[in-house]
């Protein structure tokens, strides 16, 4: 039977990404004190009638399930939810009873935990470094109790023709802080990200024109590759009809090679996981069901840094398997590192330029229909696809960025051991197997938004620009920091030893990334040498994102633990 949610208890962040093109985040800083604490639950009580739930809203284009339900109110300008440190909700008055019995690596948060997930290195100076957290925004890195971050307040909003947002998110920005000045300075909203004086990090999605005067969503992010596929999916996330749309490269795959759900465990507490178990949650049970977890992550990216290196070793990779155009080795070499072709188009669907080029032939054809089931299916290309049949990596290397960071089927311990040919392909993906049983206890929700800009001067690696990066999920330490260790940091669950992640991984001295050759096309391997530092944390911390249920419990100050 499938399982339903009260989705009126949940933060609607978790469920769905939002689709909306402008965000800020508020970091706040609550007063360790018995008048703090009150202020602060004032301010909780004040943003509780406001937050975003996961209740549906009316979609704004129809698709192949959806028909416009004119009783679901329409899709909001703006959002809002909440989440907190281990110290915010200290700050808040909860009781140590319930506090203790967190998640060790929650109570210790993101900056404690810095040398294990890699966090603590930066391209200084052209050179790539393992220093202290000098490089984090000053917001992040404040030690005594009146400087530490312990709100995490997420606006999301939507924007007009021209680009700009909406006049309701400065509305909401300053009833917000018109909120904080009402406490006294008892609650503040923090300064000091990197780049502009302002209380909160502006981040909004890339823009481009859409050929009549106004912008449009991009969905790209600075290194140029679109982004935003195969979040996962899980029981009672999504209606019945929808969730058979979304199932393929979002669920689990069975031994039989279909799709399925994953457990709601995986990513909201107090529901089985994967494993069949309910993981130990806080007292009261109520305070922590419906609630979950997130790794808030402000990731720089070395735009000009990735794009001269690109060029370099294209040049070099056309020589090697006798490319005309530097363009195409670029955009086949950026495809290799990330595991999909610059518009989103996934290797195993199109492994090499030319049949990239009739992927899109063929997806443009479909989209001219306007057939919204046909175009349905079109999107489905981009997600439903499986490693199995690619157990070389010859398609897509499997230390790819894609292929670290969702493994689907790719470390099924059953899978063929040679590269099949091209006519038993079918045959080798409908084989029976374990499926994807090592990965879907590592899934994780993906949330967030690319901040800054890259055209011009703004490339520069000094510049700011990058991606606000949220996962979340039930269990930081067996998924997000798992993926962030083991699969980014590290090769050897890949056979590559110590090589890590070619995009997001830290790259030493001497770092490399292997793309094999491909003997059906007759590709050889290439070695990415020396590869510079492309991306850094420029700080982040871990929140917990309570259910509406548990911020009425906070803003009441009426946690019983017993």
């Amino acid at each position: 039977m499938a399982r339903t949610l009260n989705l009126a208890d949940i933060q609607g962040n978790v469920l769905r990404p939002y689709g909306l093109p402008k965000a800020r985040f508020f970091l706040l800083n609550i007063q360790s004190s018995d008048k703090g604490a009150q202020e602060g639950r004032k301010l909780v009580e004040a943003l509780r009638h406001r937050v975003t739930t996961a209740l549906p809203w009316k979609p704004r284009r129809s698709t192949p399930v959806s028909s416009g339900d004119s009783t679901l109110p329409p899709k909001p300008k703006v959002t809002i939810n909440l989440a907190f440190t281990f110290w915010g909700l200290a700050a808040l008055g909860l009781p140590p009873a319930t506090l203790r019995t967190m998640p060790d690596e929650f109570i210790e948060g993101m900056k404690a935990r810095a040398s294990l997930l890699g966090d603590d290195v930066c391209r200084r100076d052209g050179r790539d470094r393992r220093e202290s957290l000098d490089h984090w925004d000053p917001v992040w890195k404040g030690t005594g109790s009146d400087q530490q971050v312990h709100v995490l307040v997420s606006v999301y909003a939507d924007m007009n023709s021209d680009g700009s947002p909406v006049a309701e998110l400065e509305a909401t920005t300053q009833w917000l802080l018109g909120l904080c000045d009402q406490s006294g300075g008892l609650v503040r909203a923090l300064k000091g990200h990197a780049g502009t004086d302002l209380p909160y990090q502006e981040s909004a999605m890339l823009l481009e024109p859409d050929g009549n005067g106004n912008q449009q969503v991009s969905f790209k992010e600075h290194f140029g590759f679109t982004d935003g596929y195969g979040d996962p999916v899980f029981e009672g996330q999504y209606p019945p009809e929808q969730e058979k749309i979304n199932l393929p490269g979002g669920g689990k795959i069975l031994p039989d090679q279909t799709w399925a759900p994953l457990a709601t465990g995986e990513f909201l507490l107090g529901y089985p996981d994967e494993a069949q178990e309910v993981p130990p949650a806080s007292f009261p049970l109520e305070f922590t069901h419906n609630g979950t977890f997130v790794a808030y992550r402000k990731l720089h990216q070395n735009v000009d840094g990735f794009r001269a290196y690109l060029e370099q070793e294209a040049t070099k990779y056309m020589k090697v398997n006798g490319i005309n155009s530097l363009e195409d080795a670029k955009e086949i070499l950026g495809a290799k590192m990330v595991g999909r072709w610059s518009d989103g188009v996934p290797l195993t669907k199109a492994p090499t330029l030319s049949d990239w080029r009739a992927f899109q032939a063929r997806d443009k054809a479909v989209r001219a229909t306007g057939d919204p089931v046909a175009i349905a299916a079109a999107d489905l290309e981009f997600v439903d696809f499986k490693y199995r049949a690619d157990p070389e990596g010859a398609k897509c290397p499997f230390t790819s960025h894609l292929r670290r960071t969702n493994t689907r089927d790719g470390l099924d311990p059953t899978g063929p051991t040679t590269n099949p040919l091209p006519s038993e392909v079918t045959k080798v993906e409908a084989q029976p197997g374990n499926g994807s049983v090592i990965n879907n206890r590592r899934r994780l929700l993906r949330r967030g938004m690319v901040y800054g800009k890259s055209d011009g001067t703004n490339a520069r690696d000094e510049a700011e620009h990058g991606i606000i990066f949220m996962a979340v999920c039930a269990s930081l330490f067996r998924q997000f920091e798992f993926v962030q260790q083991q699969w980014i940091q590290y090769g050897l669950d890949f056979n590559v030893g110590n090589d890590t992640c070619p995009l997001l991984g830290n790259h030493g001295e001497g770092a490399k990334y292997v793309i094999p050759g491909d003997r059906q096309t007759g590709t050889r391997p290439f070695v990415c040498a020396n590869l510079p530092q492309f991306v850094e944390v420029r700080g982040g911390d871990y929140f917990f994102i309570p259910s509406i249920t548990a911020l009425r419990m906070i803003a009441m100050g009426t946690i019983d633990p017993t």
